[in-house]
């Protein structure tokens, strides 16, 4: 009898330390979107700022124009879609498709960026116009903070992913609704 309740016990205290340490990697994860989602905000901030100051160029026409409009409306629904993608993922940063969405996001931006800059350095025959150079610059330290801060989000997810999927503490991971998460 004595037995029984020992081994209950034992089953019990388990029980908990695995599901505190099972939160405990969820929330970490967590807390390392939240340092990610700054670095988004940062970079979102950083192009509202860009277009703002941004001047239409008053002695460029045609095709030329056209083309440069079209590179900033691009950058412009990208950086939308990645607001409207890093809103949903905040609400579930572990949800595997509103990661992805997130990430995806992030690399159309990231693209859209791009041909901006190209197309800037084609209209002034090969270099990046000096107005855009300061731009490029704080986007450049921009992505490098987003990329560390991607990285320790991604290391936190590997680890709860690990814990999650670990036999003991995938049953209590089952019967508490606990899902693997998505890496960015």
């Amino acid at each position: 009898m004595w037995t029984t309740w020992i081994l209950l016990a034992l089953l019990l205290f388990w029980a908990v330390g695995a599901y505190n340490r099972l939160i405990r990697l969820r929330s970490a994860a967590m807390q390392a979107f939240g340092a990610l989602d700054a670095h988004m905000l940062r970079w979102m901030a950083l192009l509202g700022e860009y277009e703002a100051s941004r001047a239409a160029p008053a002695d460029t026409e045609g095709a030329q124009s056209a083309v440069h409009d079209d590179a900033h409306a691009a950058l412009w629904a990208a950086a939308t879609q990645l607001s409207a993608s890093l809103a949903v993922a905040r609400a579930r940063p572990l949800d595997a498709d509103a990661a992805a969405a997130l990430s995806a996001a992030a690399q159309v931006l990231d693209t859209a960026w791009q041909t901006v800059v190209r197309e800037a350095a084609q209209t002034s025959e090969g270099v990046a116009p000096p107005a855009l150079a300061p731009w490029v610059q704080r986007r450049e330290q921009v992505a490098l903070q987003s990329d560390a801060a991607r990285r320790q989000f991604n290391d936190a997810v590997l680890l709860y992913n690990h814990a999650v999927t670990q036999f003991p503490a995938s049953l209590l991971a089952w019967l508490f609704g606990l899902k693997k998460g998505r890496t960015l």
